[in-house]
């Protein structure tokens, strides 16, 4: 019956849809599933096939490892990655082109399009990132005995509030899923709390604090310094940076910065920005192999950031003072480094809400508080271990989620 009414009133609102998603980049033939891309995917009835649904950025950035391992322990399976974004399908073809046998969006969830979907993939698993409910897909893939979980599951405080006054809404929907693996025990809770399966429902830790350090095949010098590091900035944080280093620097005058801009297009813009400063400067380029007679080196070298957190006391992370929604802070946290962000971080606001709790990092709201969180950290050394020792800990307590995935659901095939 729920079914049957979602396609009668498709039929009524379905211009007004599409019209909407157009707008928004998503492909009209995304939407119908009638014919395109299903069509030309070349599986076969006989295909392993493992889906794996992440709406957006973030979600495919957490999905990125475990897809690559799941081709590396399942070469022969065919794999499919879905998102409901066009920034989302950006991120998956730059990511997992080389990896996935397919990458589209995930199907408006109407009966019928999910059928045409289902009908075209025919996935054996199906792994949903984070929080996704689509009552029609979960009921359709029941009914052909398709394994249908949600992985790294979490439900923010503010979605909590919407969701449980639709209780009873959800409820049986989400006893239609296999498994409901979660990356807290508050998450837990919650999903417990709208009607999930006790049985089936269960802490696996996020996916994305599944990283390793990256090997460091270089030495830097500190020249026994305090290092400020501010990666991948954006247009218009550089000059955040530099006001709040200058402020720092008065009080604490072995201080110095390096200076990472997300974009080496725009070099000649920051070098410009950094020799207003007055400051002696270097470019990472130059051979600078350490801190030595300057201030400030600007890191403009390919594939350094990463490890150069290592040499780092604290860090700042970038495309967080701007609309970008900020930057992954688990690149300095693997390295025990305290991480300072603007407020725009929906890219990766799971990781910051576990970390911000944990106490290992903070998100400011403005230039000011940057400034306040950044001289305690360097001026009050209690507080810098405390929150060094609370990086180290919650980095500890979240890992293993890809080994749990790998272990409860992809082993079972």
């Amino acid at each position: 019956m729920f079914q049957i009414l979602c396609e009668i009133l498709f039929r009524f609102i379905e211009p007004i849809v599409l019209l909407v998603l157009k707008n928004t980049g998503y492909p009209k033939d995304a939407v119908k599933r009638k014919k395109a891309i299903f069509e030309e995917s070349g599986f076969s009835k006989e295909d392993f096939v493992i889906m794996f649904h992440g709406v957006s950025v973030g979600e495919i950035t957490a999905l990125e490892r475990l897809v690559k391992k799941t081709r590396e322990k399942y070469p022969k399976a065919k794999i499919v990655v879905t998102t409901g974004t066009h920034t989302g399908q950006d991120v998956a073809h730059k990511k997992l082109d080389e990896t996935a046998d397919l990458i589209t969006y995930f199907p408006l969830d109407l009966p019928s399009i999910v059928r045409t979907f289902l009908d075209k993939i025919n996935p054996d698993i199906v792994m949903i990132a984070e929080t996704e409910i689509w009552p029609n897909f979960a009921i359709e893939t029941r009914k052909r005995n398709i394994k249908l979980f949600v992985i790294n599951g979490r439900i923010s405080d503010t979605s909590f509030k919407t969701y449980k006054l639709f209780r009873f809404f959800f409820k049986p929907f989400l006893s239609l899923y296999t498994g409901i693996y979660t990356q807290s025990d508050d998450d837990n809770k919650k999903f417990l709390y709208l009607g999930a399966n006790p049985n089936t429902t269960r802490r696996m830790n996020n996916l994305k604090f599944d990283i390793t350090k990256p090997d460091v095949n270089f030495e830097f010098d500190k020249d026994k310094s305090i290092i400020m590091l501010a990666g991948s900035t954006h247009h218009g944080e550089d000059e955040i940076v530099l006001k709040t280093f200058t402020q720092l620097k008065k009080n604490h005058p072995d201080l110095k910065l390096l200076l990472a801009p997300r974009h080496l297009t725009r070099k000649e813009e920051v070098t410009k920005l950094v020799e207003e400063t007055g400051y002696k400067y270097d470019f990472r380029s130059n051979n600078r192999s350490g801190m030595k007679g300057i201030d400030i080196l600007i890191l403009d070298t390919l594939g350094e950031l990463g490890k150069m957190y290592k040499y780092c006391d604290f860090a700042f992370i970038g495309g967080s003072f701007n609309k970008t929604g900020g930057h992954n802070p688990l690149e300095a946290l693997v390295f025990d480094k305290p991480v300072i962000s603007g407020p725009s971080i929906h890219n990766f606001r799971d990781i910051y809400w576990i970390i911000k709790k944990a106490g290992a990092g903070f998100v400011v709201k403005n230039q000011s508080q940057f400034f306040e969180i950044a001289d305690k950290l360097l001026a009050d050394k209690d507080f810098f271990k405390q929150t060094v020792d609370n990086g180290t800990k919650v980095f500890a307590e979240q890992q293993g989620a890809m080994d749990f995935v790998l272990e409860n659901i992809l082993a079972e095939k």
